[in-house]
Order: C-alpha cells, then sequence, then structure tokens
C-alpha cells in the first residue's frame, strides 16, 4: 500500500483531531477503508445502503476494479451480516455487539473476503483490516482484530453453526444469514426445504436485467451487440424480451443502454406491464411511476399511441420517469405530482397500474438490507396503504377498464390479502386470472407470482381486475 504510517500517538490519542483526520482520510480512499466508512455510516443511519453506495461510488475517484471492490465489500457483508457476526461472537473475548463499529466492520469484511471470496488471499484481507484499525484506533485496537481474525483463520473448517435438527429455525437463520421472524413465516408456509432454496436465492450475487425496447431494436440485435461487447448474459427465462447480465457492469455507460435500446427492468416488472395488456390508443394511469419503467414498457407496447399519465407523489422524482421516456423516444408519457390516493381526473381510464409501495420482500437479493430494516409490523402497516391506494383506483377506472395491482413482495397480507379484500369491497370488479395472459408457469391461483429460487427474477405479485360496472 502506498499509504503513510500514521504517528503512533496519532492513532491512539483520538482528540488529536488533525493527525486522525489525515490519517483516516488517507486510509478511507482505499476500496476497504471505503467499504468500512459506509458499512460504519450505514450503521449510524435509517439510509439504504444502495443510496449510501452510490451516493458515495459517485464521489469517489476510485479505479474500476477498487470501485467493484467496495460495492462487493459493502452488499455482501450486509447480506451475510448474521451468518459473519455469529462466527465473530464465538472468537471476540468479549461482547462484539458493544465494539466500536469501524472496529466491527473491519473484521465484519475481513470474515466475508475469507468466507466467500476464494480469489482475495486470507492473510491479505486481514492485514487490510488490521491496518485501518491501526491507523484509525491504534495498535491496542488492531492487535485485538488480528488476534481474532487469525484464530477464525485457523479454525475455519471447524467453525459450528445451529444444529439443524435441534432448531431448524435457528439453524437456517445463522446459515442463510435471516432474521428468524422472516426464516419462521418461509418455513410455516412453504416447508423447510423450500424455504431453504428461498432464503439461499436471496443472497445470490444480483444479475442485471435489461428489457429490450421493441420499438428500437431487438432480441438479435442486443444479442449481438452484448456478445460483440464481450458481455457475458443469458436470456430470462420468464420473459423472452429480458437479458440478464451476469457480469457486473455500469449500465449506463452502455452504448446500447444510452441509445435507449434497453431499459433496466426485472423480468417480474415486465410481467406485471404484460398483464395488464395495454393496447394502442388506451388511457392509462399509472399511480406510483417512478422512475417510470412500468409506464414507459406500456407505452412501448402501446407503440407510443395514447396516453399514459405517470403519477408521482414526490416531485424531485419526476425528472426520473421523463428521462427514461425520452431516452427511450417515447412520448405520450406525461409525468405528473401527486398523491394515489387523491388523484382524480375528468376522463376515466381504461387501464389503472398500481405498482404499490411495499416491504420490498422480494428484492433481498438486490437489496439485502431489506432483511434487517423491515420487520413483521411494517408488512401490517403497508398493506394499510396498499388498500387506501387500490381502493381509490378503483374510482379512476370506465366500465370494462382494469387495475392491474402488483408489488415486488412474496408477503400475502400484502398479495392476495389486499385483493380479497378490494373484491369483497368493490363487487363490481372481477379477477381476471394471470394465465390469460401469462405463461402459466408465472402463474399461481389466477395470480402473477414469481419467486428467486424458480423464476430468476424477483419475488413479485400481480392481479389484474376488470371493472364490470
Amino acid at each position: 500500500m502506498a499509504d503513510q504510517q500514521a504517528p503512533p500517538e496519532a492513532a491512539r490519542d483520538e482528540q488529536a483531531a488533525p493527525r486522525v483526520e489525515d490519517s483516516s482520510t488517507t486510509i478511507f480512499q482505499t476500496a476497504r477503508g471505503t467499504a468500512v466508512k459506509l458499512l460504519s455510516r450505514y450503521e449510524n443511519s435509517d439510509s439504504y445502503i444502495d443510496k449510501l453506495l452510490d451516493g458515495e461510488l459517485r464521489r469517489s475517484e476510485l479505479e474500476p476494479a477498487d470501485r467493484a471492490l467496495v460495492t462487493e465489500l459493502v452488499n455482501g457483508t450486509v447480506r451475510w451480516q448474521s451468518r459473519l457476526d455469529w462466527v465473530l461472537t464465538g472468537f471476540y473475548h468479549g461482547e462484539f455487539a458493544k465494539c466500536l463499529p469501524l472496529v466491527k466492520n473491519s473484521m465484519r469484511i475481513a470474515l466475508y473476503q475469507m468466507l466467500f471470496l476464494s480469489k482475495i488471499p486470507a492473510p491479505a484481507a486481514i492485514n487490510e483490516s488490521v491496518e485501518i484499525v491501526k491507523r484509525i484506533k491504534g495498535d491496542k485496537h488492531a492487535g485485538i482484530v488480528n488476534g481474532v481474525l487469525r484464530n477464525i483463520l485457523r479454525n475455519v473448517q471447524t467453525i459450528r453453526y445451529p444444529d439443524r435438527q435441534e432448531n431448524e429455525v435457528l439453524h437456517l437463520s445463522i446459515h442463510y444469514a435471516h432474521p428468524q421472524w422472516i426464516v419462521r413465516r418461509y418455513v410455516d408456509r412453504f416447508g423447510g426445504e423450500q424455504a431453504e432454496a428461498i432464503l439461499s436465492a436471496n443472497n445470490h450475487r444480483p444479475m442485471l436485467t435489461l428489457r429490450v425496447n421493441t420499438m428500437r431494436s431487438s432480441m438479435e440485435e442486443i444479442e449481438r451487440l452484448l456478445t460483440e461487447a464481450e458481455i457475458k448474459y443469458e436470456v430470462s427465462p420468464v420473459h423472452p424480451s429480458s437479458i440478464m447480465i451476469t457480469s457486473l457492469r455500469d449500465v449506463r455507460a452502455l452504448p446500447l443502454f444510452q441509445n435507449g435500446l434497453v431499459t433496466v427492468q426485472d423480468a417480474s416488472a415486465s410481467l406485471a406491464v404484460q398483464l395488464a395488456h395495454p393496447q394502442p390508443g388506451m388511457m392509462v394511469v399509472d399511480l406510483c411511476a417512478a422512475p417510470g419503467g412500468k409506464a414507459v414498457h406500456a407505452a412501448e407496447l402501446m407503440n407510443n399511441m395514447g396516453t399514459v399519465i405517470a403519477l408521482e407523489k414526490y416531485e424531485s422524482k419526476l425528472r426520473f420517469i421523463e428521462e427514461n421516456a425520452q431516452r427511450s423516444g417515447i412520448s405520450i408519457v406525461a409525468a405528473s405530482q401527486g398523491d394515489a390516493r387523491e388523484y382524480s381526473q375528468k376522463e376515466q381510464a381504461d387501464l389503472v397500474l398500481v405498482d404499490a409501495p411495499c416491504t420490498g420482500m422480494g428484492t433481498l437479493s438486490k437489496k439485502p438490507d431489506i432483511k434487517w430494516r423491515r420487520d413483521i409490523d411494517d408488512i401490517r402497516k403497508m398493506s394499510v396503504t396498499q388498500r387506501e391506494i387500490l381502493d381509490h383506483a378503483a374510482t379512476l377506472v370506465k366500465p370494462g377498464g382494469a387495475i392491474v395491482y402488483s408489488t415486488c413482495t412474496i408477503e400475502p397480507e400484502e398479495n392476495t390479502g389486499v385483493v380479497s379484500w378490494f373484491l369483497e369491497r368493490h363487487p363490481e370488479f372481477a379477477l381476471d386470472r394471470a394465465e390469460n395472459h401469462l405463461p402459466a408457469e408465472v402463474c399461481e391461483d389466477g395470480f402473477l407470482q414469481t419467486f428467486p429460487h424458480k423464476h430468476k427474477t424477483d419475488g413479485a405479485f400481480g392481479a389484474r381486475l376488470v371493472r364490470k360496472s
């Protein structure tokens, strides 16, 4: 490393502000230092890790390889946090949970590399974390970190986890790094084997899914361009116009993205728009539109003929809708600020999209911190908001028109529970079975239902509700 060693007295004395600041500024400019800084900031705030990571990398001058390492370390450490902490707690002499955030996260990123990143030598991972702690907190803390990590390295093959026969929920919770309340729900609903498959899929590194803009390109052309650029990909097994990129890329730098040939959109979201079945000339209202992916997709399927009102509660997000539409060559999407529970217009719509706010429990592969930030009460609270939005959506649809209610969660209270409540409250609506519009393999009980372990998509839900009168 090119970083200069801070004087011992500066590293030990937290009151020596200028020297500590200089040392931390240097060490925090490295990939691992940046990762520790972000994880410590995340632990002391209510911000989601993807927002912190995106903001830091936008400001950073790190080289592409180091930026990729920061992303891997941050997301991986958060994804596997409870398993890492289980191991560290077993080897740490004292209460690991009470460690200073910087010390705790330095050990976490080193252990993550030791357990999950085979290309990084374990001694190098340990040395980097020890150096970070030494620069900021001094030799004493660094010595503890060094001792704990090297003890783990010597005994890594004999680490013991909770026995599955004695406590299946605890075993799965620690082994797959999910809170016990989530594991218990999965086991009760799906059984142990299926629950384990879902937990495992949630921990896979996410692939970037691109949906082809068929107004501007074709699957054949996009595949050719990706092949020429030596970008590895595979076609979605459930949505033929979606391509999954298997290597991490900055999509904004790809010409095919900049030119509007593709849009970043999970295949499950594309299926929800396909379920809506928008047609040219329709009046469509998207009540929860930002960043505009579903609104733009609907407009593409309408051949850019008709009207799509893309409503967003927060005015600051309207530009994302407008930018997505412009980049895709769509002119019929009109971004508008408003609350989905209050919006009204003179003309009733042919189609209303309700991509409802949800807990995001189907997106844990992409947003691993959701599982640590959410609890069971969030599901109950969210279902109240979802009912309010869907109830109001009923006033916006003309007879013969439809509402498509969709979420990116697999929790029944937010999905079938909300739809059942709505249909009981609104007998003028009926379920249009998903099988009428989608492949059978993504349908369940008349609804769109995808799972990450089955479909290589987010866990998502959709229901098409037709107004009879």
